[in-house]
């Protein structure tokens, strides 16, 4: 049987483009673990809103991006395959630009939809609009006004922004911030963040017995800390200070400290030739979604310079340190559930003690409280493409007659 991914190399007819045109299509196009989290629910409601949807990943992750697709049952309609060992953004790039081309002019869908602000993002919006087809952004307008901090992803977003036909904003904030750019109010709509939909739908299996939890010796008895770094501009000597600091956390008796880390060869080797020998640390390869989500609901104290954690802890009540010094997700900020701590190791350090030693202080920050979404974010999405392309459609065929 033949795959999409191999017709699109031998030029064997697509099975999509057997359908009548009358019903307009959609194409999502992802590549790494943290979209497809947020992608995959979305997927799932546009199918079940009747909505014709293509999947199309362009794996700039591979193994982390399979693990989710397999989490919710997601089967892409295209896979380009395009991650290389130790791949440069620059050939990453131009790859998934050169294998987008194609898809889309099989498929030839009404309105392609991108999440976030990587480098698929980025070339999926451009690859749409030299192919003429307009562009949803899920989770748009997020904004730290500084194209080196996060580095890539800064440029990526705002490059996409402005490539987008419709924007869906996780938050007030991040429409505001489409506004002041010049964005039209009517392409806006804030609709909640996707990865909490896909969150509390996974907690709630969890919970229920439906979805297996994480299998780790974890000490009940001690606080358990989670930990995750993976941020290109935190390379080099920032991550060794991130690990000096998680090394004089794991002294203390009463802490327990995992830490998934991620395949990164320039956060591989440094986490292993740092901490790897400490005590109260616990080094594992990165964690399916359903576990991970597992291990933040069983922590005391998440410590990331992940975006996607920022939004997710907040569901469980965790407090959480970030290790960055400026956040494109200001609002759990505001709110006093997440605090920038950079890559200072004596902060790190003095923030984390603070958490583990000031019951009060960790009651402050661990209350329930998610400014992100309320896990409906899917269904306001895909009601309003709904909406655009019955009106695309409509004023196609008011065209034709006359």
């Amino acid at each position: 049987m033949t795959s999409p991914k191999d017709e699109l190399r031998t030029g064997t007819s697509d099975p999509h483009l057997s359908s009548s045109h009358s019903c307009e299509r959609v194409l999502v196009i992802f590549g790494t673990r943290p979209e497809a989290i947020k992608l995959c629910p979305l997927i799932a409601t546009l199918r079940n809103s009747g909505i014709d949807t293509t999947v199309c990943v362009t794996a700039q992750h591979r193994q982390m991006l399979d693990q989710v697709l397999a989490a919710f049952e997601v089967i892409p309609d295209y896979d380009l395959d395009l991650m290389r060992p130790g791949q440069t953004l620059t050939g990453l790039t131009a790859r998934v630009l050169a294998g987008l081309e194609p898809v889309l002019l099989r498929v030839k869908p009404s309105l392609v939809i991108v999440q976030g602000d990587t480098t698929t993002t980025l070339c999926g919006s451009l690859a749409a609009f030299y192919a003429r087809v307009p562009v949803a952004h899920v989770e748009a307008g997020l904004r730290t006004f500084d194209l080196n901090a996060p580095f890539p992803e800064e440029m990526n977003r705002v490059v996409a922004g402005r490539l987008a036909t419709l924007h869906f904003a996780a938050t007030e904030w991040a429409a505001e911030n489409l506004l002041h750019e010049g964005i039209a109010p009517e392409s806006i709509q804030v609709t909640g963040n996707t990865g909490i939909d896909a969150v509390l739908s996974i907690s709630e299996g969890i919970e229920q017995g439906r979805l297996s939890g994480i299998s780790l010796p974890i000490d009940e008895a001690k606080k358990l800390i989670v930990v995750t770094a993976h941020r290109r501009e935190n390379f080099g000597d920032a991550f060794i200070r991130i690990c000096r600091a998680i090394s004089e956390l794991a002294v203390r008796d009463d802490v327990q400290i995992v830490w998934p880390v991620h395949l990164n060869p320039n956060v591989q080797q440094i986490v292993r030739q740092t901490i790897s020998a400490e005590r109260n640390v616990l080094l594992l390869a990165p964690l399916d979604y359903i576990p991970f989500v597992d291990l933040m609901r069983r922590a005391y104290l998440l410590i990331t310079d992940s975006g996607g954690v920022q939004e997710e802890g907040p569901s469980f009540g965790k407090p959480i340190l970030v290790l960055r010094d400026k956040t494109e997700r200001p609002e759990a900020v505001h709110a006093g559930t997440v605090k920038l701590v950079g890559t200072d190791t004596e902060r790190i350090v003095a923030e984390a003690r603070r958490l583990l030693d000031d019951q009060v202080e960790y009651e402050r920050m661990g209350r329930l409280h998610n400014p992100y979404g309320d896990g409906q974010a899917s269904g306001r999405i895909a009601e309003r493409i709904l909406s655009y392309l019955n009106a695309r459609y409509s004023a196609e065929v008011l065209a034709s007659v006359h």
